[in-house]
């Protein structure tokens, strides 16, 4: 094709996909729509000492060797009977387990939970999930000894707490029916400083982990790119350092955007890219971390439709969006002293009438073609827009982007870890240790010189998916790599195996808000990685 054939074809791909969206009125909510129920979240307090022996009693412990310690506080009669239900028991102290004992004292119920051996911070908090889920229909106070462990091991216990706490059963009548719930009171000797991480970090991640669970949960009625930005905006509200930034579709067609507005053009619902800007007090760092999330906010597979098993849950396919924009509202409302920018390419995957189709080429902002070989293949569109803003324009220190992008990487990693892919070794190598603390891990595939045979196109630059049976994973992330500079630091999180899942012990149905700690962690540790290719 020659270069004039291909402007005219980029000029009219982009045009029409700009009109045809401006051309649709704004699609108007229904006025019986239901409504999501608000997440509650239970008050918390730390203490030095247990201020009323009712409701429910907490104990954690790592061995029955410190029960003595631990329940100093409790009455003889009270220390005895769970000495004697744990000698008798086959309790091990595992990591998460527990043991329920009723009509000690004045206690409606009191609980047992293992340690495990040598506990970190991340297990404390796994520890304070499960426990949270174990609770959350219990209306009673909750006390929780954490005496002899360290503040942030006491802080961390309450976050996962707060998080085991999360419902998604966003719609049921329980709301109205429920009432008003006791708070959880953590006993520790070292409470002012267990209540200063707590309220400086945990609370933060709390509410940041609901808000991302909350928007990936709802939902393609509810959630759709204009109300993604919505629900953005005021979650962001009154923060400080934060600044949103929202390209429409004429805009989007203005720069060129042909790879989103390809995606969004079967829907009446025209895409958004939102960006999300936070720089806190103290940050010196002038080149900003970038995190990148593709936002699918509803994923029929367009024209290449998928089969009806399981569609429903492709509500979850922005995950990737709901995570960076989560993550971002995390170190905003602990205010971290952090450079950092979440970029969402929202869009909705629809089988309409103006809808792309199997062998259209479009064009990206960079100007690189791609041809469409599987509408269900659109991620990867979405992000290649986003990532060419990116470079344009906010000359990042790193790019990581985070996209529920392949079925394969399930196929190669089952749900034990989420992929990644770099072409940067010290930038992966943080992104892992980041998941290793937080426990999200992390493991590494290859991005191979040779995929791009695969994803070679003989009328454009790129087709959207691999010529090949295999490799599914790694070829969609070579293609995500074509759309930034080579020597830019850059990686991709592969997260479609581990975003959402059936209830656990520490998390219901639904989403599980992968990656937003991880990323937390990961933007506060991070470490200047030099450009190489």
């Amino acid at each position: 094709m020659s270069p004039s054939a291909l402007a005219r074809l980029s000029l009219s791909l982009v045009s029409a996909a700009a009109c045809s969206a401006l051309a649709v009125p704004a699609v108007a909510q229904p006025a019986a729509m239901a409504q999501a129920a608000s997440q509650e979240v239970r008050a918390v307090q730390f203490s030095p000492s247990i201020a009323a022996q009712r409701g429910v009693l907490v104990v954690p412990l790592a061995s029955i060797d410190e029960l003595p310690a631990r329940t100093a506080e409790l009455t003889a009669a009270e220390r005895q009977p769970i000495s004697r239900a744990l000698e008798t028991s086959e309790f091990t102290f595992a990591e998460g387990q527990r043991l329920s004992l009723r009509g000690i004292g004045e206690w409606r119920q009191i609980i047992v939970v293992g340690l495990g051996d040598d506990p970190g911070l991340a297990d404390y908090q796994m520890i304070g999930a499960v426990t949270g889920r174990a609770l959350l229909e219990e209306a009673d106070a909750i006390t929780v000894i954490a005496s002899g462990m360290t503040g942030e091991a006491a802080a961390a216990l309450a976050t996962g707490m707060g998080l085991g706490d999360y419902r998604s059963d966003l719609y049921s009548a329980r709301a109205e029916q429920e009432g008003e719930r006791g708070g959880v009171t953590v006993v520790s000797d070292a409470a002012s400083a267990a209540r200063s991480s707590y309220e400086n970090r945990g609370a933060a991640m709390i509410a940041a982990m609901n808000w991302t669970r909350d928007i990936s949960n709802e939902p393609g009625n509810a959630v759709y790119p204009e109300s993604f930005v919505d629900r953005a905006r005021s979650a962001f509200s009154g923060l400080s350092g934060v600044g949103i930034e929202v390209l429409d579709e004429e805009m989007m067609g203005e720069l060129g955007m042909g790879a989103i507005l390809g995606v969004g053009r079967g829907s009446e619902r025209p895409p958004r890219m939102m960006i999300v800007r936070y720089r806190g007090t103290g940050s010196a760092a002038e080149n900003p971390i970038v995190l990148v999330g593709k936002g699918i906010t509803f994923d029929t597979g367009g024209i290449s439709i998928k089969s009806r098993d399981n569609m429903e849950n492709m509500r979850m396919d922005m995950s990737g969006a709901a995570s960076v924009v989560g993550t971002v509202l995390a170190l905003a409302r602990s205010r971290a002293p952090v450079n950092v920018v979440a970029v969402a390419a929202l869009a909705e995957n629809m089988p309409g009438g103006r809808a792309i189709r199997p062998g259209d080429v479009l064009q990206a902002m960079n100007g690189r073609t791609i041809q469409v070989i599987s509408t269900d293949a659109e991620g990867r569109l979405v992000l290649a827009d986003a990532f060419s803003w990116v470079e344009r324009n906010l000359d990042p220190a790193a790019v990581v982007d985070v996209a529920t992008l392949t079925g394969s990487v399930r196929g190669a990693l089952s749900d034990d870890y989420a992929g990644l892919f770099s072409r940067h070794d010290a930038l992966a190598g943080q992104l892992a240790a980041a998941g290793e603390i937080v426990g999200e891990p992390l493991w590494r595939l290859p991005i191979h010189e040779s995929y791009a045979d695969d994803m070679r196109s003989t009328i454009a630059d790129l087709r959207n998916t691999s010529s090949g049976s295999g490799g599914g994973a790694g070829t969609a992330a070579f293609f995500l790599g074509e759309f930034l500079s080579r020597d830019l630091p850059w990686a991709h999180l592969d997260i479609a195996n581990m975003a959402w899942s059936g209830a656990n012990d520490w998390k219901p149905d639904g989403s599980a808000g992968f990656a937003v700690r991880l990323l937390d962690r990961f933007v506060r540790d991070f470490r200047h990685v030099e450009r190489s290719e």
